[in-house]
């Protein structure tokens, strides 16, 4: 039986979703806000790490907006009660159900490890509907610390019982390949922008353009 492990943001879920949501009312610098916004989100998460500090994911996603509305005058500050709803229940993306749907046919391990709180990731997979299709959903709260520290990947092989070389890992985000291919997962990157490839010497098991051609790749074993 094949074990497959997702990240969340950005690869079940889209970081952007929330500030597309409020385009209008955000103006003509709404994405260069997004883009901040999920920027900072991650470098906190790194930066804190290094550091031997720790702050839950929704903190640090708070902290992240309010920097790049800083960044962003141009946008009115009054719609940040409204992006930070709109971030818990983050549209998923339009292949991730039928995906997922497709792989518990076949009788797969499905779960979730991710930077997000466990309050954050509950509300995210209920309001996708995406709640019935996991085994497990796994929060970097357990150990204190993020993605791509080597525990945190542990998180999966514990919960499942299985070695590394046994899950098939899948993420959008490079540095979280780079970090699953360096603890011995088998990772699949989703790499839906054309983003030129980094990390040579921990390359992934294959690239895919979405995560319907997850079902395309001959896995093997």
């Amino acid at each position: 039986m094949h074990t497959y492990v997702f990240d969340a943001y950005g690869t079940l879920f889209d970081v952007h979703a929330a500030i597309a949501r409020y385009r209008s009312a955000a103006g003509p610098e709404a994405d260069k806000l997004s883009e901040i916004w999920r920027t900072k989100q991650l470098e906190y998460t790194w930066t804190l790490t290094l550091a031997g500090r720790y702050a839950d994911f929704w903190t640090l996603t708070e902290r992240a907006l309010d920097y790049a509305l800083a960044r962003v005058p141009s946008v009115d500050r009054a719609l940040r009660p409204r992006l930070l709803e709109a971030y818990l229940s983050l549209d998923a993306y339009p292949d991730a159900a039928a995906t997922l749907a497709g792989l518990k046919a076949r009788r797969a391990n499905l779960a979730i490890l991710s930077n997000g709180s466990p309050r954050m990731l509950d509300a995210a997979v209920s309001a996708a509907g995406l709640t019935a299709l996991f085994d497990a959903v796994l929060s970097v709260d357990a150990v204190r610390a993020y993605k791509p520290r080597r525990e945190v990947y542990a998180l999966a092989t514990e919960r499942f019982r299985v070695e590394p070389e046994q899950i098939v890992f899948v993420s959008s985000n490079r540095w979280d390949v780079m970090g699953a291919a360096c603890f011995g997962f088998r990772p699949l990157w989703v790499n839906r922008t054309r983003a030129p490839d980094e990390y040579a010497d921990a390359a992934p098991l294959r690239e895919i353009s979405d995560l319907a051609a997850i079902g395309e790749v001959a896995l093997g074993g």
